[in-house]
C-alpha cells in the first residue's frame, strides 16, 4: 500500500515524505470531507502546522480538493485526473446540518462536457439540508 501511495504522489510531482503517505492514507479511507482539526486530532504526535502544510501541497498539487463551509475549510481526497491547474470535482458538496458530516455527491454534478468559450478551473457546488440516514432516523 505504502508503495502504491507513493507512486501516486510522484506522478502529482509531489515528494512522497513520511508524513505526505501518512495523510494520504488517511483520507483514503475517510467516506467524509474533514477539517484541519478533525486531520490533526487522528495524528496525535504530528504537528498542527505540517499537516497544514501536508494539506495545502495536496491542494495545489490536485491531490485533494478544499469544501468551504462557512469559516471552515474542509478536505477530501480528489479524483486521479485532478490536477494542478484544474480540480475536476464538478460535484455537489452536501453538509448535513444534523450529523455535521460533509460527503460528495458525485451523482449531482455539473456537466464536465458543456461547450464553452472559455476554460473553467473549478466549481463549488455546495448544498446544506439532512442528509439520507439523518432523514431515516427521524421517521
Amino acid at each position: 500500500m505504502k508503495q502504491k501511495i507513493e507512486n501516486k504522489l510522484i506522478d502529482k510531482n509531489t515528494k512522497p515524505t513520511s508524513m505526505r503517505i501518512l495523510v494520504y492514507d488517511f483520507l483514503s479511507s475517510q467516506e467524509t470531507a474533514l477539517s484541519l482539526s478533525e486531520i490533526e486530532n487522528c495524528f496525535e504526535n504530528a504537528d498542527r502546522t505540517t499537516i497544514y502544510r501536508t494539506l495545502k501541497t495536496f491542494e495545489e498539487k490536485g491531490i485533494v480538493h478544499s469544501i468551504q463551509e462557512n469559516s471552515t475549510t474542509k478536505y477530501k481526497l480528489c479524483h486521479d485526473d485532478c490536477n494542478e491547474k484544474t480540480h475536476k470535482d464538478w460535484h455537489l458538496h452536501f453538509y448535513c446540518k444534523i450529523c455535521k458530516q460533509t460527503t460528495c455527491k458525485e451523482d449531482i454534478s455539473f456537466p464536465e462536457s458543456m461547450k464553452t468559450d472559455f476554460r473553467i478551473d473549478e466549481i463549488r457546488l455546495f448544498a446544506k439540508g439532512i442528509c439520507e440516514n439523518c432523514l431515516e432516523s427521524l421517521q
